[in-house]
């Protein structure tokens, strides 16, 4: 099993930066892509960001492109997201992910974490 525990939320005020972070503990060496997502109120979850193993290859929603950092130190277990110009709209619990090495869905979840971004 694959444990995945995020933390760094909080209340930051708009144009603010936030990194959360989410350690990874358990059967790590099983893991292979990493990726964060969000769940506004009121809204299904959605995709911010994600890592490939070697963190080589990274990807970012539209929404986020050119505002959040995806990064990873495999030898801390831990994947981070830097997030600056932080907006209103990207108030949300923030949740880590985890693929199984040679899969595609994300098959491991944290508990998230709390953005907060006051209009």
């Amino acid at each position: 099993q694959v444990q995945l525990v995020e933390s760094g939320g909080g209340l930051v005020q708009a144009g603010g930066s936030l990194r959360l972070s989410c350690a990874a503990s358990g059967r790590t060496f099983s893991t292979d892509r990493m990726g964060w997502f969000r769940q506004a109120p009121g809204k299904e979850r959605e995709f911010v960001a994600a890592i490939s193993r070697s963190g080589g290859s990274t990807n970012y929603a539209n929404s986020v492109k050119g505002r959040f950092t995806i990064s990873r130190d495999n030898a801390k277990n831990t994947v981070y997201l830097q997030m600056n110009s932080l907006k209103p709209e990207d108030t949300a619990v923030y949740y880590c992910a985890a693929t199984a090495v040679g899969g595609i869905k994300y098959d491991y979840w944290g508990q998230g974490t709390q953005v907060t971004v006051p209009s």
